[in-house]
Formats: structure tokens, C-alpha cells, sequence
């Protein structure tokens, strides 16, 4: 009896130890294995124009500082 139990107790540790090399449990920052990680977000502006949020980043920027969309939405100027 005492060698089944023992046979069980390494079986679950070779269990527990190779699952943890799959990506079975969590990362360190505590996120579940597998997912990635949430990129850092960005300053959103407002097209001067149409009011469309979008990242700075992806935005044209025009005259007096402003935001916009498109290259077209800069060609036609802020709407009052």
C-alpha cells in the first residue's frame, strides 16, 4: 500500500512539474500563461473636423496645432 501512495505522490509531482513548463499556470505579473501582454496606452486626440478619436501617434497634424484624421479632413479645415 505504502508503494502505490508513493508511486501516486510522483506521479502528481511529474504532473505539477511538467504542466508548469506549458504555460499550464500563471505568468509572474499574475496575468493567466498564454495571453500577451496589454500594450500601453496612447494619447488619443480629436479630429478637428469630424470629432473622430484617434492616437496621436496616427494623427495628421494641420495648422494652429490642430488634429486631424485624414489628409482630406485637413484640406477642408476645423468645422465651426
Amino acid at each position: 500500500m505504502k508503494w502505490l501512495l508513493t508511486l501516486g505522490i510522483v506521479v502528481l509531482a511529474l504532473m505539477w512539474w511538467f504542466g508548469k513548463g506549458r504555460g499550464g499556470g500563471a505568468a509572474r505579473d499574475g496575468r493567466p500563461a498564454g495571453k500577451p501582454r496589454p500594450k500601453q496606452a496612447q494619447p488619443m486626440v480629436a479630429c478637428a473636423h469630424c470629432g473622430l478619436h484617434l492616437p496621436a501617434a496616427d494623427a495628421i497634424e494641420g495648422e494652429g496645432g490642430r488634429s486631424f484624421c485624414s489628409a482630406e479632413h485637413r484640406r477642408l479645415g476645423p468645422t465651426s
